[in-house]
C-alpha cells in the first residue's frame, strides 16, 4: 500500500454519525482486525465514559484509543490503551509513560506548542456547518504543526477522500485525501490551503503519485492518523479513485 496510507484509519464506530452500539462496533472491528486492512490502525476508539461496558464485553480489541469525555482520566490499567485524546490547553497537557496524549485544539485559535512528546488533535467538522473549519484556518493549523514538528491527529467530518459539498448540511466537507496531501504541501514548505479547497478529485489523484517516498514518509510522521465512523468508506473511496 502507498505510505500516505497505511494505518491512518483510526475506528470511530463508537461516535456520531454512525452512533454504533458497543457490541454492534466490537463486532465491526472484530472482523476488520481479522481482514487485516492495511489502511486501518486497528485501534478501536472508545469514550472513558463507556470502558466499563467495553471491560464487560466478550471481546476486547488489540489497541484502544481513549476519549477523555469525563472530568477525571479513568483507571485503565488493565486495557491496551497506546492513545489519550483529551481537551485542556495544551501547555497544561503533559506526556504520559507508554501512552501518546493528544490535545484537542480549535484551528481558528492562536496555538501554542504543547510539551514535548505530546500531540494535538483537530476537528474537521461535525453535526453543523459551523463545526467544519475553513480551508485556510486547517491550513493554519497544519503549517503551525509542520513548523513546529507537532504530530497530530484529525477527527470529525472526513466522510470521504475528496472535499465534496453537503446539502444536508450546507457546507463543503474536507476531504481525508486532501488533508494527506495538504500535510505534504506543508512538509515541502508550501501552503496547504489550496489542495483542501480544491474538488478536483483527478487533480488529488495525480498529487498523490508524485509525492515523493520521503515527504510520504515525513507527512504521516505528522498525521499520525485520523477517526472515521465508517471503516469501509475510507478504503472504498481510495480504491475507486485507484491510488491504494
Amino acid at each position: 500500500m502507498n505510505p500516505l496510507f497505511t494505518a491512518l484509519v483510526d475506528d470511530a464506530g463508537l461516535f456520531p454519525p454512525t452512533s454504533l452500539p458497543m457490541d454492534a462496533a466490537l463486532a465491526r472491528h472484530r472482523r476488520d482486525a481479522e481482514r487485516a486492512e492495511p489502511m486501518l490502525t486497528q485501534r478501536f476508539l472508545c469514550p472513558a465514559g463507556r470502558l466499563d461496558t467495553l471491560r464487560r464485553s466478550e471481546w476486547i480489541p488489540a489497541r484502544i484509543g481513549l476519549i477523555l469525555d469525563t472530568p477525571e482520566v479513568p483507571a485503565y490499567d488493565d486495557l491496551p490503551v497506546d492513545f489519550l485524546e483529551v481537551r485542556c490547553p495544551p501547555e497544561e497537557a503533559g506526556p504520559v509513560a507508554g501512552v501518546r496524549v493528544f490535545v484537542e485544539v480549535p484551528p481558528q485559535l492562536h496555538l501554542t506548542a504543547p510539551a514535548e512528546g505530546v500531540g494535538l488533535k483537530v476537528r474537521c467538522g461535525g453535526l453543523t456547518a459551523d463545526a467544519f473549519p475553513n480551508p485556510d484556518q486547517l491550513g493554519g493549523f497544519i503549517r503551525f504543526c509542520a513548523d513546529n514538528r507537532v504530530p497530530f491527529k484529525a477527527t470529525a467530518g472526513l466522510h470521504h477522500a475528496v472535499r465534496h459539498f453537503d446539502p444536508a448540511l450546507g457546507v463543503d466537507r474536507h476531504g481525508f485525501l486532501n488533508l494527506v496531501l495538504a500535510v505534504c504541501e506543508a512538509v515541502e514548505g508550501r501552503d496547504p490551503a489550496p489542495v483542501l479547497r480544491t474538488t478536483d478529485a483527478d487533480r488529488l489523484v495525480r498529487l498523490t503519485r508524485a509525492v515523493p517516498e520521503e515527504t510520504a514518509v515525513r507527512a504521516r510522521q505528522l498525521l499520525v492518523s485520523y477517526g472515521s465512523c465508517s471503516t469501509s468508506t475510507p478504503v472504498d473511496d481510495l480504491r475507486s479513485l485507484g491510488v491504494t
